[in-house]
């Protein structure tokens, strides 16, 4: 029993759950304060004599529109008594026998599940990559690619679509085993696929150093303040639209090869850099080391990024954070 404010009695009393009814009432007027209530307890019982292996659940999951049968096949489990035995593993052997046009299909969410889980990412990116698989399966089998490098390139797809980019890299640490090489190249191969699908380009979303910054930010343990003024920064280097005077020949092949036409940093090596340049401002200053491994970006990199951010750093700092004084301070690139 708890007390709860009776507007019958006009004070708090003691009220009585009716489990039957979904009802509370008050113990000492009657009043029901609230009807039809839902029991969002389990729906089972467990007894004494029933064994930990036992699954008490009687309700299966969501419908699933990308399956044949909608996800509501029905499954044999294994026997775990002694009655029936015989029938219960003659069923699931027939069963196993059968041939399941969903299975690989099925072996492939849960794997797509499996890693989103582990970046924390939210159901509607886990849904768009199912359906990104779906499609690229439907219209040309994936038979001798990389399996792994075909799912972890759909979850990157996914999160680029759906405004919530991850690095390669992040997404690379979650693809059991597969290379940033492969994942990039079964990226090229889906979203040729899937342009020749829809007969027009792609749309996969821009990346913006803002998409990433709050999160480097929280793997340093950068202080609110900190965090506001690198997200200033980062929209103020955006509209001076600056470019990269100081590249390395890798650096450069790569984005001629990426056909950009301007030579503009990527939005993960400005948000480095910017972090970079808000934690010299700061007490409680940052490691280049220290930012490379939280932001997976080359610390060679964050310096050719700091070179060609130092000299707007007047512009793009805010002037609440850091006086001109403190910003001529800074170390020279």
């Amino acid at each position: 029993m708890a007390d709860l404010y009776c507007p019958e009695c006009k004070r708090p009393t003691e009220v009585v759950f009716d489990h039957s009814a979904g009802d509370t009432v008050c113990l000492e007027c009657g009043l029901v304060l609230e009807a039809h209530s839902i029991d969002e307890t389990s729906e089972w019982r467990t007894f004494a004599n029933e064994t930990g292996d036992n699954d008490p659940v009687r309700v299966g999951g969501p419908t699933n529109p990308l399956l044949a049968d909608g996800g509501l096949s029905t499954v044999i489990s294994n026997p775990n008594g002694s009655s029936g035995d015989y029938l219960s593993s003659s069923l699931g052997r027939w069963q196993n026998r059968a041939s399941n046009p969903d299975r690989s299909l099925i072996q492939a969410f849960k794997t797509i599940a499996t890693m989103a889980d582990r970046l924390g990412l939210v159901a509607t990116i886990k849904d768009r990559a199912n359906e990104i698989y779906k499609k690229v399966e439907d219209q040309k089998p994936l038979r001798g690619r990389n399996q792994d490098a075909i799912l972890a390139a759909c979850l990157y797809i996914a999160c680029r679509q759906e405004d919530k980019p991850r690095t390669m890299k992040e997404i690379c640490s979650v693809a059991n085993g597969a290379t940033k090489k492969e994942i990039g190249r079964a990226k090229e191969f889906i979203v040729k696929q899937l342009e020749l699908e829809m007969g027009q380009a792609m749309e996969m979303g821009t990346i913006h150093a803002g998409d990433f910054l709050r999160r480097f930010c929280s793997h340093l343990g950068m202080t609110n303040q900190a965090v506001k003024a690198a997200q200033e920064a980062v929209q103020k280097s955006e509209e001076l639209d600056i470019r990269c005077f100081h590249i390395s020949l890798p650096e450069f092949l790569v984005l001629r090869l990426s056909n950009v036409n301007s030579l503009r940093r990527s939005p993960i090596s400005i948000a480095a850099a910017i972090i970079y340049i808000i934690t010299q401002l700061s007490d409680d200053k940052k490691l280049l080391k220290d930012i490379s491994l939280a932001t997976g970006v080359a610390e060679g990199t964050i310096r050719n990024s700091y070179k060609d951010l130092h000299p707007f750093a007047v512009k793009i700092v805010p002037s609440w954070y850091a006086k001109e004084e403190d910003l001529r301070q800074l170390c020279s690139p």
